[in-house]
């Protein structure tokens, strides 16, 4: 009765739950917030967790007295942030807790700009804008809408990992919540296995609600770079994945490929998205190879710091469903990209409501990212990756599931036949450990023995 007495209070259809969410509204802050049974909106609805309540926390502390309260009724917990993460590897239930860290917004710069206090609820957008405006630059990921701290405990990466490193590797400190619902700090002084951990596995480790980050102050008016979109006839295909092959990725440089559609004609293309930190000139040189494939259309431009991000910013619609699959990449095929693009025209003209369908390839400067890993203060894997590839499938029934999941195997079965790298963030879920987590996963599973052995950070890509 009480729990249909608080789903009618806040307007939502219900999950039938033993939970009493009443007892844990009494211990959060005022400005928390319980939804029962709500239906939680995310990037992705494939495969979506479906909690018996939404608890959007008021405050870091409340993050701890969700997990001492899970604990002791014995449910399961999942946190979110940017609502993003598109695997399937959620196994939360009705009666289970979806612990809601978006509210989390504080920002905060030391004085001489060369570090930066935020919240976990922080997203790339957020930093880039509170960057931009204390005439700095913050390394974070390459689409708006995800979490900072949600990339960076995957790894994350960057536009500008050539000149700084994954995004993880721009953590100095890390506060988390563990498993029994205490709140503690780590540093890589402070505990070195634990750091490692957090900094490529960090969601099989603890809640992060709040960490302190590199910046690099550097005035608005030379915070630029060279970028914008290409387009390509199909014809030139193999030429342009072949000069992908010649291009020397500086630290300056990295480079995505789409094959998508676009308004407003909605004809599948073929694009390509240089970027380029340096003047116009110099980026034309370096990107020479692409450039002379011959592209149909050239955007490309310098632009400023707060609005690098732009074109990918159709990618955060949240909804509808994506049954994402990734493969990590060293040097392009270009007999496999023709085999891989005559899929993705058939796929979407035989299913026009997934003409939101996007097959794009990240690729990166790598040997700064080297550099730091040879440290070894990391567990991220894949340090050597040139391209990282994600193919999305976008649909809205569920009619058109195993279509769509044929559809993402059978590409990735193009670029990794075997031996396959699989970065994390980007994942679906059907991989193996070994694939997630490479060279890594042995020592993870003995740290997750000693750091959650009640297994309760488990929703994840869990490695045990």
């Amino acid at each position: 009765m009480l729990l249909h007495l608080l789903c009618v209070l806040f307007g939502v259809a219900c999950v039938k739950s033993d939970q009493d969410w009443s007892l844990l509204r009494q211990r959060l802050s005022p400005n928390a917030k319980i939804t029962p049974g709500s239906q939680n909106v995310r990037w992705s609805e494939y495969a979506a967790p479906n909690p018996g309540a939404v608890v959007s926390v008021g405050c870091e502390d409340d993050v701890a007295k969700v997990i001492t309260y899970a604990n002791q009724k014995g449910a399961p917990f999942l946190v979110q942030s940017g609502a993003n993460g598109w695997a399937d590897t959620f196994t939360l239930g009705s009666n289970g807790v979806l612990i809601d860290i978006s509210p989390l917004k504080s920002i905060s710069f030391s004085s001489d700009r060369t570090q930066v206090t935020f919240q976990a609820g922080v997203t790339n957008q957020e930093m880039i804008s509170a960057a931009w405006a204390n005439n700095s630059r913050a390394s974070t990921g390459t689409c708006n809408c995800v979490s900072v701290l949600g990339a960076a405990l995957g790894g994350g990466l960057s536009r500008t990992q050539g000149l700084y490193g994954m995004v993880t590797d721009q953590l100095l400190s890390i506060n988390y919540v563990d498993g029994d619902g205490n709140k503690k700090t780590v540093t890589p002084r402070s505990d070195a296995d634990l750091w490692w951990a957090f900094t490529g596995a960090g969601a099989n480790f603890g809640i992060v609600t709040s960490a302190v980050f590199k910046s690099y102050p550097i005035p608005q008016a030379k915070n630029t770079a060279w970028t914008g979109i290409l387009t390509f006839d199909q014809s030139k295909l193999e030429q342009l994945f072949e000069a992908v092959n010649q291009l020397n990725l500086e630290p300056e440089m990295e480079l995505d490929l789409y094959f998508s559609a676009l308004p407003p004609t909605f004809e599948p293309t073929i694009l390509a998205l240089p970027f380029y930190v340096g003047t116009e000139e110099q980026a034309r040189q370096k990107f020479a190879p692409i450039l002379n494939v011959g592209p149909t259309t050239d955007a490309a431009q310098v632009i400023p710091y707060n609005t690098w991000n732009a074109a990918g910013d159709s990618f955060c619609s949240k909804g509808d469903r994506k049954p994402s699959y990734t493969a990590g990449v060293h040097t392009m095929d270009p007999a496999a990209w023709r085999s891989i693009w005559t899929e993705y025209l058939a796929f979407v003209d035989e299913h026009p409501e997934a003409l939101n369908t996007t097959i794009l390839a990240e690729c990166y400067s790598t040997q700064k990212a080297i550099e730091i890993g040879s440290q070894k203060k990391s567990s991220f894997p894949f340090r050597d990756v040139k391209c990282h590839v994600a193919i999305i499938p976008w649909y809205t029934e569920a009619t058109l599931d195993a279509e769509a999941n044929t559809f993402g195997q059978t590409i990735r079965s193009y670029l990794a036949p075997k031996n396959l790298s699989a970065y994390i963030n980007f994942a679906h879920g059907d991989e193996s450990l070994d694939a997630i987590y490479s060279s890594s996963l042995p020592r993870l599973r003995q740290l997750k023995q000693k750091y959650d052995p009640k297994k309760r950070f488990n929703q994840w890509f869990p490695i045990s």
